[in-house]
């Protein structure tokens, strides 16, 4: 008897059954799934005697096991265990890596990739392969739990809540992970307020810190800042993404239910498709910036003492820097003295960090292997219109940050430097001030015709689909384009011979608008909550303008008074990196309900302007 006709016998026996059994393990894995992440997070925030230890690893093995269990059981009532093994084949190389694992680790009592890095010479990374797993099994864990069908339909709700409630979800988890004991370096952990700045400033991919990461945090600590990073920058490049695919498909705004039908379609187009691509391409870019940081961080460098605190420190900074978030691990950031002359570094963060800026469309764009050869087939082919602007606005703002910083500074802070030095020093700032807030000279002691400069590359920002804040080249090139088509008395908006709606400008304006009506609102509020410092002259209003700006267009560069706000400024601070993160990208789809009708049509009004 063919192995077919087995299958088939054996499906006809079990299909009674199937129903049954299956609803039984759905119960069992959200009661497992729910222990085991609650056992992960309090085995990780606080310390236990070692047979409490033991009781935690116990319930992570049990975990790991059910899992496995109910993979295999799945795999057995599947009619089809090709299609089953490809639909899931994340799924099925994650529980053939977790037996891999747990035969090596019972055989010799290491982890089989601990043996690997230490036959490359590595040593020391045990504790952080055990952790990189368990890492891995809480992802898979709400992996698993989210694409559960019967939570799928809370999914069909307006795209716009549904991406805000996912930042604030993160905020608050990351919130509640750094408060516990075992995330810093004070027995007594970080106070509520104090810990959703951090927690904020990491989702939201600002930079901004109350404390030295280095000092204050410990590994774990780090390591949730690390997690918040990627999370939030993650998630802001997805979402942008998907609102481009939307509108390239001809979606508008008002049909949102076409949008969330589309959210839950599984196709080659379908954000979970993209999500995929999108996850792919950004963790491989981080690694290739973390091999080159591995082999470039100089020898004399306190942070850095052996081969597994260099891996983490990559690995670290490779993931802020793509992500725009300006953490560093450092002391004084990357003005700090064992990393501050190293131009090596300087240059692999800053081009790692146009990598992020640019946007995932235009890497998409640029780089994919599909483009390329189409493009190489067909020579008339050229670079997308988004891609265009992202491109060329971003040379053009890194040239004239580089080239005012440089003569603006040559005397101050680019003073003692070589001639390489300066020219790197002016071209990382330029790059690194307009979206991820990383710093090689004291911003604080900067000139005022700096801060200005920096407060408007600030304000300007990322391109759209990217990891940075800030108004997007987009709508810089748009306005520009308008204001150009209005003065020359032309009847459409042209750009890259290329005819932009009006629908388009109005809502470049409007994004404009909400930017300077949100800077001004922050601005404002500081100057009443801080007034104290005022008075003591501890903080002066072009440093507030410039702290304001910094938190709202997500970069995280600070004159150095971050940690000097009062609470009621840290509350301002927060909801001004909450908002600017995702205000940007979701104001059209709040805004965008449907109406009535919109087939009407008022007298026209007419009025002086200017």
């Amino acid at each position: 008897m063919s192995i077919r006709k087995i299958r088939e016998r054996l499906n006809i026996l079990l299909y009674g059954s199937k129903e049954r059994v299956l609803s039984i393990f759905k119960i069992l894995h959200l009661l497992i799934s729910s222990i085991s992440m609650l056992s992960l997070v309090i085995y990780y925030g606080y310390t236990f005697d070692s047979n409490t230890v033991k009781y935690f690893l116990r319930v992570i093995e049990f975990s790991f096991a059910f899992y496995i269990l109910r993979f295999i059981i799945r795999f057995i009532y599947d009619f089809n265990p090709k299609e089953f093994i490809r639909t899931n084949r994340i799924e099925f190389a994650l529980i053939i890596y977790l037996i891999i694992e747990g035969i090596v680790y019972n055989l010799v009592g290491k982890l089989a990739i601990t043996l690997l890095f230490e036959t490359m010479g590595v040593y020391g990374i045990g504790h952080y392969t055990v952790l990189i797993i368990q890492l891995s099994f809480f992802g898979f864990i709400i992996y698993e739990f989210t694409k559960d069908n019967e939570i799928n339909p809370f999914y069909r709700i307006h795209p716009a809540t549904v991406f805000i409630s996912s930042f604030i979800v993160i905020i608050l988890v990351g919130t509640g992970m750094l408060m516990m004991p075992e995330m810093t370096t004070h027995s007594k952990g970080m106070g509520f307020l104090d810990a959703l700045f951090m927690s904020s400033s990491a989702t939201c991919v600002t930079g901004l810190s109350l404390v030295d990461v280095h000092e204050y945090y410990t590994f774990k600590g780090q390591l949730v800042i690390l997690i918040l990073m990627k999370l939030g920058g993650l998630n802001i490049i997805s979402f942008g993404a998907f609102i481009l695919l939307a509108s390239r498909l001809g979606v508008g705004v008002k049909q949102h239910e076409l949008i969330e039908d589309f959210v839950n379609r599984d196709s080659i187009l379908s954000t979970r498709g993209m999500l995929g691509r999108i996850i792919f391409w950004s963790v491989s870019i981080e690694l290739i910036g973390a091999l080159f940081l591995y082999f470039t961080w100089g020898v004399n460098i306190p942070e850095i003492e052996q081969n597994s605190d260099r891996i983490f420190y990559s690995i670290f900074h490779s993931i802020s820097a793509f992500n725009n978030a300006g953490f560093s691990l450092f002391t004084d950031g990357m003005y700090n003295a064992g990393v501050q002359t190293n131009y090596a570094v300087h240059l692999i963060i800053a081009f790692l960090i146009i990598l992020g800026a640019i946007g995932m469309a235009s890497l998409f764009d640029i780089f994919s292997i599909s483009k390329i050869r189409e493009r190489y087939r067909n020579p008339w082919k050229k670079l997308e219109f988004g891609t265009k602007i992202s491109i060329n606005y971003t040379v053009l703002l890194i040239l004239l940050g580089f080239v005012l910083f440089f003569l603006l500074e040559y005397d101050n802070s680019l003073k003692g430097k070589s001639t390489f030095g300066m020219i790197v020093t002016s071209f990382f700032q330029s790059v690194t001030t307009r979206t991820a807030g990383f710093n090689t000279v004291d911003i604080g002691s900067i000139t005022m015709p700096v801060v200005i400069l920096f407060a408007f590359l600030m304000f300007i920002g990322a391109s759209s689909s990217s990891t940075g804040g800030g108004i997007k080249t987009s709508t810089l090139a748009v306005l520009w384009a308008t204001i150009i088509s209005t003065v020359r008395g032309k009847k459409h908006i042209e750009l890259y011979k290329r005819t932009i709606d009006s629908e388009l400008a109005l809502k470049a304006f409007s994004v404009l608008l909400f930017f300077i009506v949100g800077n001004l609102i922050g601005i404002f509020v500081l100057t009443i909550t801080e007034q104290e410092l005022m008075a003591k002259e501890s903080v002066t209003l072009s440093e507030i303008i410039f702290e304001e700006v910094s938190a709202f267009s997500t970069v995280g560069l600070s004159a150095g008074i971050t940690s000097e706000v009062s609470d009621a400024g840290k509350i301002v601070l927060i909801f001004s990196m909450f908002i600017g993160r995702v205000g940007t990208l979701t104001v059209g789809f709040l805004v965008g309900r449907r109406v009535l009708s919109t087939n009407y049509k008022y007298p026209k009004g007419h009025t002086m302007i200017g």
